[in-house]
């Protein structure tokens, strides 16, 4: 699969004819060799959104790929941006080939570059969306950090575009791919059998996000403040949504319902994910949604499947699964059932075998060339933010609600469906498939 033509044709034409001239001066990378792929060859990345996640851990992992070139990236804090900048020049500082990494503040313009194949998103929440469904517009492959939506419209939405335009897309559930332990091995585990028919699922990650009252600070320049706002309500200044520069710690933006759903979509978008990995519910949810009695409790939502599984909010870190033959717990290091031989007895060739993935970037990098979905696809992603979309609805609005998973709206309950979206801040509306 041949890929970034404007990498095979200019680059790769300058190359070799530089190797007529003086082949003791061209790198062998430049003709694959070295264990590097040709630049016809390379999948060039754009990266928008460069704090935390993407210096710690997209950059640290994809500047290691041979076949990966980053060309581009995006971000709105002028530190930030060129952190990112200087640290993929230094990367590939040895490749005499290389023609540096552009910079951009605006994302659009990195969407709009055609010497580009992929697109990496690793903003706030708020900004997942729009950029997810305009690179699927501009035949780009996605991949997109989790929670993958800030609300159910916009996870409906990227399915749409994603299987429209056919574009392969992995959301950043990286648990699926075992980085933080044996989750995979624990889906397996039950939906081998092993703990008999499950009863119920307990959930334990944070509580709903909160309506934004932060109070205003000076800002220094170097930030486009009203791009990091995007489609949320324009409001003031405060370091706690967005710190200048490069940070060692994750923004507080989490906390707030303009730009996320605090700590039950940060953590429930993995956690929720497992659970329903382990229920074999990747293409479906919930059916009924019921909140606690106290109002003002930030835990304790109910979810019933229409299996009679039921799913609980709350209880101890991760998930634990609970059949009529005994319990199962999955968190990041940690695995543990009751009796112990359910996870201690190997899984034999007739149980079931899940998606084996070799890593979450490589699995999507993988698919970009075979054009196979990835290990946590467009909709794994949206499914499993809904269910954590739908659990803070119910603490919100504390109200009982009856959701229907394949027509994704709410069962005769039409004030229920005017909250599968929000109110956007111009020009920042949901763009159509």
């Amino acid at each position: 699969m041949k890929l970034n033509p404007i990498l095979s044709r200019r680059r790769f034409v300058k190359a070799a004819a530089a190797a007529l001239a003086a082949p003791a001066l061209v790198p062998s990378s430049i003709f694959g060799r070295a264990g590097n792929a040709a630049p016809s060859e390379r999948i060039a990345v754009g990266v928008i959104g460069c704090g935390k996640m993407a210096n710690d851990y997209h950059l640290s992992t994809l500047l290691t790929f041979p076949d990966v070139q980053i060309v581009a990236v995006c971000e709105v804090d002028k530190n930030r941006r060129e952190h990112a900048r200087k640290r993929v020049e230094g990367a590939y500082s040895k490749d005499s080939a290389y023609q540096g990494c552009a910079e951009h503040i605006d994302f659009r313009e990195l969407i709009a570059r055609k010497d580009i194949d992929a697109v990496l998103i690793a903003t706030p929440d708020h900004w997942h969306a729009i950029p997810i469904i305009e690179a699927c517009k501009t035949k780009k492959d996605v991949y997109c950090e989790k929670p993958l939506t800030l609300t159910i419209a916009e996870a409906k939405r990227c399915i749409d575009a994603v299987r429209k335009h056919e574009r392969v897309m992995q959301t950043g559930s990286q648990q699926r791919s075992s980085v933080f332990g044996p989750f995979r091995l624990a889906c397996e585990i039950v939906r081998s059998g092993r703990l008999g028919k499950v009863k119920t699922v307990s959930v334990g990650v944070g509580g709903p996000s909160r309506w934004c009252d932060l109070p205003e600070e000076p800002m220094e320049p170097g930030l486009d403040w009203d791009l990091w706002l995007g489609q949320a309500p324009k409001r003031p200044y405060n370091s706690v949504l967005s710190p200048r520069g490069v940070h060692n710690h994750f923004p507080n933006w989490r906390a707030y319902r303009e730009y996320s759903g605090g700590g039950y979509t940060d953590f429930g978008a993995h956690h929720f994910d497992i659970a329903q990995w382990a229920l074999g519910m990747d293409e479906s949810g919930p059916v009924e949604i019921i909140p606690p009695e106290d109002p003002n409790a930030t835990s304790g939502v109910k979810y019933l499947y229409a299996n009679g599984v039921e799913m609980i909010h709350g209880g101890p870190g991760g998930c634990v699964f609970t059949g009529t033959a005994g319990t199962l717990r999955i968190d990041r290091g940690h695995l543990t059932s009751e009796p112990e031989s359910i996870v201690k007895e190997p899984l034999g060739e007739k149980d079931v075998h899940l998606y084996k993935s070799p890593g979450h970037h490589r699995n999507w990098i993988d698919c970009i060339r075979s054009r196979k979905r990835p290990v946590a696809d467009v909709e794994i992603g949206a499914r499993s933010v809904t269910v954590a979309h739908l659990g803070n609805l119910a603490y919100w609005y504390h109200r009982k609600l009856r959701w229907d998973p394949k027509n994704w709206k709410f069962a005769g309950d039409e004030e229920a469906n005017r909250w599968l979206d929000r109110e956007r801040r111009g020009p920042w509306k949901l763009p159509e498939a």
